[in-house]
Parts: C-alpha cells; sequence; structure tokens
C-alpha cells in the first residue's frame, strides 16, 4: 500500500484529524493532529490491511530561529514530532508528523503535551524518553518518562534552539 492509500484509510477514519500531507516530498508524510496520534498509531497497528507492527524511529524538531526574517521562512515556532513505521507483514512504510506549539498554552518553560505511543510499540518508551529529554515533550501517559542521556539534575532541553549551554555544571567550567 502506498503512502496516498495510507491516507485515505486515515481520513475516511480519522477524519479532519489527519491535518495535513505531504507526498511531493523525498520521504512523504501524514501528519496527524496532536489529540489523535495514540488512536491513530492503535489503528495503523491492528488494522489487517496497514499492519504496521514496527516503530522504527520516533525523533523531534524544534522549528524555532530568534531572527524573525528567518522564522518567517520557518513557519510558525513549533515541535514536530516524527514517527517512523513499518509492516513487516506488508513491506510498506509511512512517516506520521505531529505538530504542537512550542510551549503548552504559549507559557515559555510549560512542555508541549503528546500522548504516548508506547502502549502501541513498545521501543517508543525510549524514543519518547530522548525526545522529552533532549527537546522538551511531555509525553502524557508515558510510564516512565524521565532523563535518558542528560543526568537527572540537567537543566532545560539542549536541542531547543533557544537553549543556553550552562557556564558551569557541578564545578566543571564550559570553555
Amino acid at each position: 500500500m502506498n503512502i496516498q492509500e495510507i491516507n485515505s484509510r486515515l481520513v475516511e477514519k480519522f477524519g479532519s484529524q489527519i491535518t495535513g500531507q505531504n507526498f511531493e516530498n523525498p520521504d512523504p508524510w501524514i501528519e496527524v493532529s496532536v489529540d489523535a496520534i495514540a488512536d491513530v498509531a492503535r489503528f495503523l497497528k491492528s488494522d489487517p490491511a496497514l499492519a504496521f507492527d514496527a516503530l522504527n524511529n520516533l525523533t523531534a524538531t524544534d522549528w524555532f530561529d530568534a531572527d524573525a526574517k528567518k522564522q518567517a521562512k520557518l513557519g510558525d515556532p513549533r515541535i514536530e514530532v516524527v514517527y517512523h513505521l513499518y509492516s513487516y507483514r506488508h513491506k510498506h512504510h509511512a512517516i506520521l508528523k505531529v505538530k504542537s506549539p512550542r510551549w503548552r498554552d504559549g507559557v515559555a518553560g510549560q512542555l508541549p503535551q503528546i500522548p504516548t505511543v508506547s502502549s502501541v510499540w513498545a521501543v517508543a518508551d525510549w524514543h519518547e524518553r530522548e525526545a522529552f529529554d533532549l527537546v522538551g515533550i511531555d509525553f502524557v501517559g508515558h510510564p516512565d518518562l524521565r532523563r535518558i542521556l542528560c543526568s537527572e539534575d540537567w537543566q532545560g532541553h539542549p536541542l531547543r534552539k533557544d537553549y543556553e549551554f550552562p557556564l558551569e555544571y557541578h564545578g566543571i567550567r564550559a570553555r
């Protein structure tokens, strides 16, 4: 099944919760609303015609630039979570995207909330922890959302575009 057919099945099932797509991209993708991602994930895995039994990757990107002219080219500041899925049964793949404002309710420091898919694909447990740690996303319903790469007492999320690296950490000064 190709990406357009997968998209058609999702639109048929979820309607306006499928918020966009880009089939012209070298890696075509389907955009899903934040509120629907867990339901869409369950459907993609359980529907026999789709059978997406593997989450190959989950990553997040901060689309922000402090320079207003550069930001205008990027669109609204946002966080994007990207899910790379594969079906071993049908040998097809799909890429999903979820877009969220950088900060929940527009309040700096309030992490955006996106439902976890770790109950659908167990490997998401690790991927979501990494995205939480480095980009700062609260995966709602995650069974153990805590840092995985940075130490527990680390402040901030190093892959945020406005992150300021500390001059000192536990008595060790940066160059």
